[in-house]
């Protein structure tokens, strides 16, 4: 059962768990990635060809070199289409030009015969981002309304996508958001990676990490750090990220923080962080904060989970199915700063925190039984399955099917 998995040449976590444990399931897979998702672990497998078509990515290329090097992908995107030996084309995310990638590159994929499975992330990111606009609202419909079959991560997004979208529920199946095992994860200890950064071992450490922009509500941990710290000397605030388009946004935070930044209380580093040295932030914090004001799900979580880090988090989306307050973490009521402070100084004074070490391995465990990639392999296997019976018996009726050479 050979599969094309298109991930939009980003978002390695996901990419490479579900690509890895697909392969692990014995399913043929086409990798369409970039040299983000270039690891050792798609190369000289049986039955498995890494196809680098999107190559770098660097932000800091200049516009001439970007233009170019997207127009190259989508040629070779679409030259590769047309020969591609697998039916069926499983898109994780979009690429670069996304009301094209929605429209037109849909109906040629179905112009050549490919059944489409398409992971929805986000309903509408654009709701998100505050910067809905109509054409993005009857793109992301016609894109749902093409797809054969759709996955999404909760309950609320397939209610929020069937009525918004029209499609038939029996096509849209709830799969959970797998664990990020893609990070390394060393012997480093705790304590050493408090060393590293430069903060002390008694230190009630918090970690922002991720992408920035301004529905992840860092502006709210902001204001709830300086008003614990006013009162508590013994706080440190991390933040690890790299801002996303919102040059306004980030210089509105730098200058809240520039203070905080100079007496290193605030830890800043605004940049993309690589994978190699993403644990000396997990393990240097002793809880991670998602001050969200609007999501679903996030993959950051996973991430934090997979370190056995709590988490304190908005009450927004789904994150409620995923914090379990006093176990994994607690929960705060989002754009509101003096509660966020107050979730954080309940945790520092819980049991959690006091037996951190021993608490560790216990969010570990919960975070793999209830997002398992084992399990999320099994749902899309299904959903491939029911997908290849449809070719097959599109071609035992006669009925036309467009047929490729393998590349």
């Amino acid at each position: 059962m050979p599969v094309t998995l298109l991930t939009g040449g980003g978002d390695k976590p996901y990419a490479f768990g579900l690509a890895k444990v697909l392969i692990a399931k014995g399913v043929g897979l086409d990798v369409i990635g970039s040299d983000e998702l270039d690891c050792p672990e798609f190369r000289g497998k049986p039955g498995v060809s890494f196809l680098n078509l999107r190559g770098d990515q660097r932000p800091d290329a200049g516009l001439i070199t970007k233009a170019l090097r997207v127009s190259m992908y989508y040629a070779r995107l679409i030259r590769y289409a047309m020969t591609a030996g697998p039916r069926i084309f499983h898109i994780l995310w979009n690429n670069k030009f996304e009301y094209f990638d929605r429209t037109l590159l849909m109906l040629y994929y179905r112009f050549l015969g490919k059944r489409i499975v398409l992971t929805v992330h986000n309903v509408n990111a654009g709701r998100r981002d505050s910067s809905d606009t109509l054409l993005n609202q009857l793109t992301l419909r016609i894109q749902y309304r093409l797809a054969d079959h759709l996955f999404v991560h909760t309950e609320k997004m397939k209610l929020e996508l069937l009525d918004e979208s029209g499609v038939q529920p029996e096509r849209v199946t709830v799969i959970p958001f797998g664990i990020n095992n893609s990070v390394p994860n060393t012997h480093l200890s705790s304590r050493e990676a408090k060393e590293r950064l430069g903060v002390r071992d008694t230190e009630k450490t918090i970690l922002f990490f991720g992408n920035i922009a301004p529905y992840k509500g860092l502006e709210y941990l902001v204001i709830a750090f300086q008003q614990i710290r006013s009162q508590c000397d013994d706080w440190r605030l991390i933040i690890g990220g790299r801002p996303k388009d919102c040059e306004r946004y980030w210089r509105s935070i730098r200058g809240a923080i520039r203070e905080d930044v100079e007496s290193q209380r605030v830890i800043l580093r605004g940049d993309f962080i690589p994978d190699e040295e993403t644990e000396v932030y997990f393990k240097a914090a002793d809880a991670l904060v998602l001050p969200y004001t609007h999501v679903f799900q996030s993959g950051v979580l996973f991430l934090g989970y997979s370190f056995g880090l709590p988490v304190i988090a908005s009450d927004v989306g789904s994150l409620r199915e995923d914090v379990i307050e006093g176990k994994t973490g607690y929960l705060c009521r989002p754009r509101d700063p003096a509660d966020l402070a107050r979730a954080l100084t309940t945790y520092f004074a819980s049991d959690l925190y006091k037996h951190l070490d021993t608490r560790r391995q216990e969010i570990r465990a919960f975070a793999n039984e209830r997002h398992s990639w084992d399990t999320v392999a099994q749902v899309t296997c299904a959903a491939y399955e029911q997908l290849a019976g449809h070719v097959r018996k599109r071609l035992v009726t006669g009925k036309p099917v467009v047929t490729r050479s393998a590349p």
